[in-house]
């Protein structure tokens, strides 16, 4: 078993070692590379403090570099008896250069370090969200507009209720994801702010230069109060798994009415025929199995801030490890996420829509108010109107006019989905994806 980074005399049981290290092993894997990344911000600061010499940091920024490539490709293991990622990386470089290997701990605790792999990650990771979620956006503006003339029944209690549009369906769900992305944006605000050197929520003796790790690591600022640094932990995942849950409630209400609108007594939507299982008795049957799962799964995720607060609630301020139970429930969401929005974009690429619902006569109903408001438009008092109307559709002497003229900002005539792109447009800009890849870029680039 190999020796932790904190073994004294006393040595755990294998039992009390198996409960406390738990799953960490395999949830650190998602953070390894982060973790190498980190340690080569903290150890270019070190050299301009005098902690390091310059051959010291060129050997290991070297062998670090060579450490993360390895966990970009997959093959980073945490070897059996090593407590954790930073107990791997620092054995490997110990390993290859001796005890110059030690030296990229000075200054920093394993508090702060966790901390800035996990800010790291979620950077990364809310990236790719961000990217995901405008693609399905565009789909959902695409199709919005490809069908804006195509009418469909509009619900409330789920009973018919007045003209809608796929123009009007697709829209909706593509300005839901604006609001979903603002909370994606203050989640990346939350994040991008630098942890590192607040060690064990304390600071350190060292003369440590903050600005410097922030602006090597590509942050927009540094958590500035140490106390507050640590008291991040489980906070900032708390945030960013709201932001999560934004998105996975509008996905699971598009999944809902997706698999409602393709059954036959609907028919209103075809889905792909890749996205849907057959019965192992019923022949007939084209189950819409995959936006079924995404909307199990975008359920689960929206319990996903009630967890994390549930394990990091009422804790006083510095470190516990109850913190580390978060890993297990938050890490593996992000690549859930991003699946359920991968296949949604798929299938709304691919969905065909019924041109000829209205077509029907059971949902006539849904054109009285059009009714009513030409009679009020006529001069007959509005409540008058109204009875009328009600009267004849219960005489069965209604005879909708289908044409409809709506005009108004939002509605089927004027569906504004330049200005919903134009929202989206906006949200994206405050992102800062650039100088946070350029910055990391420059850590990995030799003689950068």
């Amino acid at each position: 078993m190999a020796e932790k980074l904190w073994t004294k005399n006393v040595n755990m049981t294998a039992e009390i070692e198996k409960f406390t290290v738990g799953r960490d092993r395999d949830m650190d894997l998602y953070l390894a590379k982060y973790d190498v990344i980190g340690s080569m911000a903290h150890i270019t600061m070190l050299s301009t403090i005098g902690l390091l010499t310059q051959d010291e940091l060129a050997v290991l920024l070297k062998e670090l570099r060579l450490i993360y490539e390895q966990a970009d490709r997959g093959e980073f293991v945490i070897e059996e008896g090593v407590e954790d990622v930073h107990s791997q990386v620092e054995l490997m470089l110990t390993r290859r250069l001796g005890d110059v290997g030690k030296k990229i701990h000075s200054g920093r605790s394993r508090n702060d370090q966790v901390l800035v792999d996990l800010k790291l990650f979620i950077r990364d990771q809310l990236r790719e969200i961000a990217t995901l979620v405008r693609e399905l956006f565009d789909e959902l503006i695409t199709q919005s507009n490809r069908h804006k003339d195509v009418l469909m029944p509009g619900y409330t209690h789920l009973q018919v209720a007045m003209p809608s549009s796929f123009g009007l369906w697709f829209g909706a769900y593509a300005e839901s994801l604006v609001d979903d992305m603002q909370y994606l944006l203050a989640a990346w605000r939350i994040t991008n702010r630098n942890p590192l050197g607040s060690a064990a929520g304390y600071g350190s003796s060292f003369p440590l230069n903050r600005q410097l790790t922030t602006d090597l690591l590509g942050f927009d600022s540094m958590d500035y109060n140490v106390v507050y640094a640590q008291m991040g932990r489980g906070k900032t995942e708390r945030n960013v798994a709201f932001s999560m849950a934004s998105i996975a409630g509008t996905l699971a209400k598009l999944a809902f009415d997706a698999c409602m609108f393709n059954s036959q007594n609907f028919a209103f939507v075809k889905l792909p025929a890749d996205c849907t299982t057959g019965s192992s008795i019923m022949p007939h049957k084209k189950n819409p199995d995959v936006f079924e799962l995404t909307r199990a799964k975008c359920n689960k995720l929206q319990a996903l801030p009630t967890t994390v607060t549930m394990i990091m609630n009422n804790l006083p301020s510095g470190y516990f490890r109850d913190l580390q139970i978060i890993k297990e429930t938050f890490l593996p969401a992000f690549d859930e996420l991003k699946d359920c929005l991968t296949m949604a974009t798929y299938i709304i690429r691919k969905m065909e829509v019924n041109p000829h619902i209205l077509d029907n006569p059971i949902y006539d109903p849904i054109f009285s108010v059009e009714t009513v408001n030409r009679l009020a438009s006529e001069g007959m008092p509005f409540r008058d109107a109204y009875k009328k109307v009600g009267l004849d559709i219960e005489a069965g002497n209604f005879r909708p006019d289908k044409n409809i003229h709506h005009t108004h900002e939002g509605s089927i005539g004027n569906l504004c989905n330049d200005k919903i792109v134009a929202l989206m447009d906006n949200v994206l800009s405050q992102f800062d994806f650039h100088r946070m890849q350029q910055a990391i870029s420059q850590l990995l680039t030799p003689n950068s």
